[in-house]
């Protein structure tokens, strides 16, 4: 889209062929939901019944309508529409502020031309959006289709199906790197300055790589463009009759599709006054009409953009896939396809996890809901999805953020927040059930836990700990340290941790970052070298200026010394000397 400089990244922003054709083609895999032929449908309910708190579900409302006020100098939207579940519970579905609030943007004054009260469209729980991106994903679920039927395959080259596509230098561009933004293409060029069909096809044919093919990371509506293409040409079908035959109409997703038809328009949400110089193309304002531009140029039915949807219908494909592939009686995708989504195939370019089509632990959007399997996706337009299968959740923000206009709103703060809310209504639940130290979820922020002096004298004494953490990788950290000197100076503490049913792990700098696995893990820690010593120990939690994980906590803090117990949390005395700074205990 002409305005949406991704550059590199997005993130700054805010095996053979034949080997896995074979995994695809093995169906089901036993023991699972999805293989016994029903795949869980949803329904609304209540946060209890979904095994969500409540509490954080309401955060998530009240944080989302902050941002229709200045952030920091306009709206960061008009109005959204949040939808929020586990399992198969919607436990909160609830619009805020307008689908249509502004007729025109002034640039000279950087204000909006306010429809008069009575003329706005307020969001509605059903409001259509424009998805944007979010585009991308029903693109690749289709070429998934495909691999799955043996028509296309991951790592051929495009050029085999579309032959004019190898000029330029991009002859051995393969399909998986089109899924994986890895071909080398340029974030996009203006297929809208052609003035026909051919003449845009011609463009993306002339187009070399910005880059060696394979050799980088680098996000690009071309590549879905491309993907279009070559499905188009495979099945003998347009990808708006794919979409509508092969995943809405199967799902059940009637408010789903390219072009809405104009008895829509009044549940649809508005976009943008589109005017040069924000906007490629002078258009007035975009209201139930595709807003990129290129999607515009080709006919509203592109790869990249172009598909208009609700809430809902989002949350019956994240369940779909949560589902592994079934909803209801349909399915669209077996479970091994499925796991092509949430598979990282970009190990080669840390920061840049990707599937086929959907992106996988990125912080800076999914907040909180970021693990190495939580996948999803942005739009331009304002529009997000989260599906975390770690706990079964899904979390989906439809916004028009650029209504007025693009320029006033920056980042994902929106969509920060959210994941974080619904990542922290997750509960955390100890084996014995009562309460666990709690490091919190603030960005920026050192919690330290410190234990009163301890003096061991024998060899053989240990703290050990039961250890449960989520932290942005290489960012955050939770350190455990020793002082020898009554805290003036803190050292790492090398410790082990084990997760139930593996071998050990050695934390030989004394910290640990990123994901635990959603499970509590056992720690141990020799404390022989502090022998006939006065020590102190602590954990330290630490955060980055931008992102958080779900946070860490500790429990079951023990030391041993030989056979006499030093300390021991359960012990009121002993519990009454923790020092907590910003620490606190949680339920969950």
């Amino acid at each position: 889209m002409a305005g949406d400089v991704r550059g590199v990244s997005r993130r700054r922003l805010a095996g053979a062929a034949m080997a896995l054709g074979g995994a695809l083609m093995t169906g089901s895999s036993p023991g699972t939901a999805a293989a016994t032929g029903r795949g869980r449908t949803l329904r609304h309910g209540s946060a209890e019944q979904a095994g969500l708190l409540p509490e954080h579900l309401d955060r998530l409302v009240a944080d989302a309508e902050a941002f229709l006020g200045p952030s920091p100098d306009h709206p960061w939207y008009a109005g959204a529409v949040l939808l929020a579940g586990r399992g198969g519970t919607v436990a909160l579905h609830h619009a805020i502020g307008d689908a249509v609030r502004y007729a025109a943007y002034d640039e000279k004054s950087d204000t909006a031309v306010e429809l008069p009260p009575g003329r706005r469209i307020a969001a509605a729980d059903d409001t259509v959006y424009d998805l944007a991106s979010l585009s991308k994903l029903f693109t690749s679920l289709l070429a998934v289709q495909q691999i799955e039927r043996g028509a296309l395959l991951l790592e051929e080259p495009v050029a085999s199906y579309l032959p004019e596509f190898g000029a330029a230098g991009k002859q051995a561009v393969t399909v998986r790197q089109l899924l994986t933004h890895t071909s080398g293409f340029p974030a996009w060029i203006p297929l809208y300055g052609a003035t026909t069909y051919e003449d845009k096809l011609r463009l993306i044919w002339n187009e070399p790589p910005a880059s060696p093919p394979g050799g980088t990371y680098l996000y690009s509506d071309l590549n879905l463009i491309s993907l279009q293409l070559v499905l188009e040409k495979i099945t003998g079908r347009p990808l708006d009759a794919l979409l509508h035959d092969e995943i809405t109409t199967p799902l059940g997703m009637r408010r789903t599709r390219y072009n809405p038809p104009a008895s829509w328009k009044p549940g649809i949400a508005a976009t943008e006054d589109a005017r040069k110089p924000w906007s490629g193309i002078d258009r007035g304002l975009v209201w139930g009409e595709v807003h990129d531009e290129n999607a515009y140029c080709l006919g509203g039915v592109a790869g990249h953009a172009g598909v208009f949807s609700c809430a809902w219908d989002l949350a019956v494909l994240a369940r779909t896939l949560l589902n592994q592939g079934a909803y209801g009686r349909a399915r669209i995708l077996r479970p091994s396809s499925v796991d092509l989504l949430f598979r990282d195939f970009n190990t080669a370019f840390p920061g840049h996890e990707h599937g086929l089509g959907f992106e996988l632990y990125q912080h800076w959007y999914m907040g909180a809901m970021a693990t190495p399997r939580s996948a999803g996706h942005t739009g331009f337009t304002g529009t997000s999805v989260v599906i975390d299968p770690s706990t079964d959740t899904f979390l989906v923000l439809l916004a028009n953020s650029v209504h007025p206009v693009r320029t006033w709103r920056t980042g994902s703060a929106p969509r920060v927040a959210a994941g974080n809310a619904l990542a922290r209504a997750v509960p955390v639940r100890t084996e014995h059930g009562g309460p666990a130290w709690f490091a919190g979820m603030e960005r920026g922020t050192t919690a330290t836990l410190t234990l009163p002096e301890l003096r061991v004298t024998g060899g053989r004494a240990r703290l050990g700990f039961s250890l449960w953490w989520d932290i942005e990788p290489g960012v955050g950290t939770l350190a455990l340290e020793s002082s020898t000197d009554a805290g003036a100076t803190w050292r790492p503490v090398p410790f082990t941790t084990t997760r139930p049913g593996e071998a050990p792990l050695d934390r030989s700098d004394g910290s640990v970052t990123g994901w635990s696995g959603r499970v509590w893990h056992e720690a141990s820690a020799d404390l022989a070298p502090w022998r006939d010593r006065p020590v102190r120990l602590r954990w330290r939690y630490t955060t980055g200026p931008l992102y958080v994980g779900r946070g860490a906590y500790v429990d079951a803090v023990r030391v041993v010394d030989g056979g006499r117990v030093l300390f021991d949390e359960t012990r009121p005395a002993d519990a009454a000397r923790i020092e907590a700074a910003d620490w606190t205990r949680s339920a969950n």
